[in-house]
């Protein structure tokens, strides 16, 4: 890793934080992106402290022209990135009628067209290098759907097709593209940054909660090991399997997994 040059989107908190932090520790020189300039130095400077390198780049990766300037000036100072982790995510689960147009379409801006946007900018020059690593963080979203979630979904799913589409057209490119499902992870800004999302998660009992730091270790293990898929907790897979053969049964298992609503005294 002492060679390789990392570049992590959503990396001030949570999953890419976490994930940031792991590379900076194998000896990786870190790139993280984000909004929230506050955090997203501190977490630089936590890699730093901790003998890494680490170089922070303040983006809004909702706009194109953000991302467009802000990996040009990547290339010009660190070079095109040995692996790309597509990480940045926003969304609020509601149900369709509650969702205005403007939430859907952030939705879409990020993670879709974010991911899509962050890869296109450095693509080229991975080809003409003949070189690296693709990375495309989802949720269970990406291949079962619940209900109150409607515009969320819809943009995982995007997320989860970019990733697919990328492996078939990356093949023999030298160009590896792996994407990542993740369950529930704990810990980390998304649900004070999403109100009442929460509550219309599905909390199936056999499915175990991970933390920001399993997930980074499912995200470098699976790109390490050049695996298209990588799915934490593994029990998911047996759902989305059960999902493809049996899509009634398992919608109708998930809607009962919603927690109701409390009644007020």
């Amino acid at each position: 890793m002492a060679s390789k040059l990392v570049l992590v989107s959503g990396a001030s908190s949570g999953i890419g934080e976490a994930t940031a932090k792991r590379y900076g520790a194998s000896g990786a020189r870190v790139l993280l992106l984000a909004r929230n300039a506050e955090r997203l130095d501190r977490a630089a400077e936590a890699i730093r402290r901790n003998g890494g390198s680490a170089e922070p780049y303040v983006i809004d990766l909702s706009g194109p022209e953000a991302i467009a300037e802000t990996s040009a000036r990547i290339k010009r100072e660190w070079g095109t990135p040995d692996i790309l982790i597509n990480n940045a995510g926003a969304g609020r689960w509601l149900p369709l009628v509650e969702t205005t147009a403007d939430e859907a379409l952030h939705m879409i801006e990020v993670p879709y067209l974010a991911a899509f946007n962050l890869t296109r900018a450095f693509l080229r020059q991975m080809l003409e290098r003949r070189s690296g690593a693709l990375a495309f963080i989802t949720s269970p979203g990406s291949f079962i759907a619940w209900p109150n979630a409607s515009a969320y979904i819809a943009a995982r799913r995007a997320v989860a097709g970019l990733a697919e589409t990328l492996q078939s057209e990356m093949r023999d490119t030298g160009i590896f593209v792996t994407l990542v499902v993740l369950g529930n992870v704990v810990g980390t800004s998304y649900w004070t940054n999403n109100p009442g999302s929460r509550e219309r998660l599905p909390r199936p009992n056999m499915i175990s909660d991970l933390t920001p730091e399993q997930a980074a270790e499912a995200i470098m293990d699976g790109i390490e090991a050049r695996k298209q898929t990588v799915v934490k907790p593994a029990i998911l897979r047996g759902l989305f399997v059960l999902n493809a053969l049996f899509p009634r049964l398992v919608a109708r298992q998930l809607r009962r997994a919603i927690p109701k609503p409390s009644s007020s005294s």
